[in-house]
């Protein structure tokens, strides 16, 4: 009963700046496609240039949030919360003088190494001032304003963008980093604890991993799937650098879970406590993660660069079509809590992403040009009801079946899920669509009398990529081409451009489907049967781990 009534007197002014500071960062990323034609205006830079902006944070992020928790448990969470957030309110002040791409980029570079520490400081926050069913709505809310951060960046980042420019929705998140570092004086002080070591070596193996991974999806279109492209910057024996790093990048991602738990068994400190996934339902989680955001980040980068770069319409149009989408997944994120006392998360996770499929499949088969058609609208409702109900179950999953002394390392975990999935989906979202477009131009125009080769060599086709029909047709100005067939190349180029999206959402859907894996493994306990604290296999399983050692 004491306990209870404890919980009952705990404030939640404190919540409001964690809540605040993950706003923080998911408004950031959240603005960057709603800012892609301002963007692409202000630097002369081709869009995918700005998605590589979202792929350098979250790059940042998944590469060094494992040290960030480890930060955040050596000098206390409330400390170096303070640190980093006036870190992440430097490169929001980058973000808005920036002059170049380049300027940009470093800017969401540095935004990405502040949110590495800010991420796990956010949950160790949580378990050090809340506790029992308090720490559970807690862990909800965080969910819930990572959603509403999407919703008010798509929302105040198209007004914005429209009317005034892409720069003052940046100069939001400065004053509101602000807001945030003053709302840290109202944390409770958390002792820090000199005993945790850093894991140099593993500090270098995650980040070289992650980065090598993210780095080569990142440039497979340009440096080449197979062949090594001209744009490579070097080959090996032909072959393209992209895909030899993701190798590269996952094999010392395999050495980095050796070496940790070599340092485990030896009484050492590991970067990562690998006992927060232990069980297969914990892994399964963390592919449930992975994938839900890697699906979010695709269809994040995939609307706006057809309503903007594609359709040539403003912000404020991208975010009446993105609405839809982004206001389902807020409220059914807070909703969804709701069903967790009658429904097992098992469930809730296979019925969610059986509606992302459903969702996707749906668009692939009604999509046209124009993003504003109810059946479209009614494609976005659908995924955004399954990605709202799997947004915070999966992290639920992980944070209830930890101690609270790991909730650094559950943190760190889920940082280097989502940035690593939301990086790989952008990086992905890119290539896959450049690449449909391309072989579906060069299957066109090989095939199309109108388009003699004289004139096919006036074009630089060798480096295809996504443009409006008005675009296109100053191109063909500066070409020899006749009206008729500059005409037909804008033909062309709207079928392949309608194509390429079409085959883009049904890879999606697959990937979705593959999910239903790992969602069947997913707990199946309901809140009453949640352990507090390690579970008997949990201990078990370190017991025999110390006896081997």
């Amino acid at each position: 009963m004491s306990t209870t009534a404890s919980e009952v007197r705990e404030s939640w002014i404190p919540m409001i700046a964690i809540a605040l500071a993950q706003v923080l960062m998911s408004f950031n990323v959240a603005a960057l496609p709603v800012s892609l034609s301002g963007m692409v205006a202000s630097f002369g830079v081709p869009p995918t240039t700005i998605a590589t902006g979202i792929v350098m944070y979250s790059l940042a992020v998944a590469g060094f949030v494992m040290l960030g928790g480890k930060l955040v448990q050596r000098f206390g969470s409330t400390q170096v919360f303070r640190v980093v957030i006036g870190l992440f309110a430097i490169a929001q002040v980058l973000m808005v003088i920036a002059p170049t791409a380049i300027f940009m980029l470093t800017a969401q570079l540095l935004a990405g190494l502040a949110a590495a520490v800010i991420v796990p400081a956010l949950v160790a926050l949580i378990a050090h001032h809340y506790h029992g069913q308090q720490q559970a709505t807690a862990v909800g809310a965080l969910g819930s304003a990572r959603a509403a951060a999407g919703v008010s960046a798509f929302l105040i980042g198209g007004l914005l963008g429209t009317f005034i420019g892409w720069r003052p929705v940046f100069g939001i998140l400065v004053a509101l980093s602000v807001i945030v570092f003053f709302l840290s004086f109202r944390l409770k002080p958390q002792a820090a604890r000199p005993e945790v070591k850093i894991d140099a070596v593993g500090v270098v193996l995650a980040a070289a991993s992650i980065i090598m991974i993210v780095f080569g999806f990142n440039n497979l279109n340009r440096w080449g799937l197979g062949v090594a492209s001209p744009a490579a910057p070097f080959d090996i024996l032909g072959m393209s650098p992209a895909p030899i790093m993701i190798v590269a990048g996952i094999i010392l991602l395999q050495i980095f879970i050796a070496w940790s738990k070599r340092v485990q068994a030896r009484g050492g400190t590991p970067l990562l406590d690998l006992s927060i996934i232990s069980s297969g339902q914990e892994r399964a989680a963390v592919y449930a993660m992975f994938t839900v955001v890697g699906l979010e980040a695709m269809l994040n980068f995939t609307v706006p660069l057809y309503i903007q770069i594609v359709q040539g319409r403003t912000p404020i149009e991208t975010t009446i079509a993105m609405m839809p989408f982004n206001l389902t997944v807020f409220f059914t994120a807070m909703l969804v809590v709701k069903l967790y006392d009658k429904v097992t998360p098992r469930r809730i996770a296979q019925g969610g992403f059986t509606l992302c499929i459903l969702g996707l499949l749906w668009l692939a088969w009604v999509v046209r040009n124009d993003w504003t058609a109810v059946p479209v609208m009614l494609g976005l409702i659908t995924f955004g009801i399954g990605q709202g109900a799997l947004v915070t179950l999966v992290f639920n999953v992980l944070v209830t079946s930890a101690p609270k002394e790991l909730a650094g390392d559950v943190g760190a975990l889920r940082g280097t899920t989502q940035n690593l999935a939301a990086g790989v989906g952008t990086a992905v979202a890119g290539a896959l669509l450049v690449g449909l477009l391309s072989a579906g131009i060069m299957y066109r125009v090989t095939e199309n009398t109108y388009l003699p080769v004289e004139l096919q060599s006036q074009l630089d086709l060798d480096s295809i990529n996504f443009v409006s029909n008005d675009q296109l047709a100053t191109i063909m100005a500066r070409t020899s081409a006749t009206p008729a067939q500059a005409a037909e190349a804008v033909r062309v180029n709207s079928e392949a451009r309608l194509r390429a999206l079409k085959i883009g959402l049904l890879l999606m859907a697959a990937f979705a489907a593959l999910a239903m894996i790992p969602a069947s493994r997913l707990p199946a306990y309901r809140p009453g049967e949640i352990p507090d604290g390690p579970t008997p296999r949990r201990t078990v399983r370190r017991e025999e781990e110390g006896e081997t050692a």
